[in-house]
């Protein structure tokens, strides 16, 4: 199958509120259009996580992401442009996206990926992508497709195709927060 087929099929589930397991940046992820409610708690349910506990959200442009935050702090732009691994970026304040995507405090944590599977999907659904480890909370993340639980593959509505056969180390994006006037803080180095 082709990476473009591969994508589309892959959309046709998203744009239905389905949750599909897709290869990121980083490791593989559980994803889902991040403005449908309804599939972001199918993603909690999923990994049997509390919805306490906020998701990250992809995006594949500085365009896409100034449409979900607020105010995107002009310290950001030279973060993102600097940063020589994938970075998350804790903003104060989402909007337009699943209120369930949001910690208690209205913040939200967006990443802009360019690698090809994760932005691909992230232009062709026009919208940004739930990303969070496809595995059970607590349990250790899947940086390649064959260290995914079968529990978790099994309650998807569509597994990708591509980058199955890699075997990678990878691991999960650094994390900071911006918070008022700028100030930085490392949550995950």
């Amino acid at each position: 199958m082709t990476l473009e087929q591969d994508i589309a099929n892959a959309i046709e589930v998203l744009k239905r509120g389905g949750v599909i397991l897709y290869p990121t940046d980083t490791i593989w992820g559980l994803g889902c259009d991040a403005t449908r409610s309804d599939a972001v708690r199918r993603i909690y349910e999923i990994k049997r996580r509390a919805d306490s506990k906020a998701l990250i959200v992809l995006t594949d442009s500085v365009k896409q992401l100034e449409r979900y935050v607020e105010e995107v702090p002009e310290v950001a732009y030279e973060l993102i442009d600097a940063a020589v691994k994938p970075l998350t970026i804790v903003y104060d304040k989402g909007i337009n996206l699943a209120p369930e995507l949001l910690a208690e405090d209205g913040s939200v944590a967006v990443r802009i990926t360019s690698e090809q599977v994760s932005s691909g999907l992230c232009r062709a659904l026009r919208r940004p992508l739930v990303s969070t480890s496809a595995n059970i909370s607590g349990q250790p993340a899947a940086p390649s497709y064959s260290d995914i639980p079968d529990e978790i593959k099994s309650a998807v509505d569509y597994i990708m195709e591509s980058r199955r056969s890699e075997r990678i180390e990878a691991s999960p994006s650094s994390v900071i927060k911006l918070g008022c006037n700028s100030v930085i803080k490392i949550l995950r180095p």
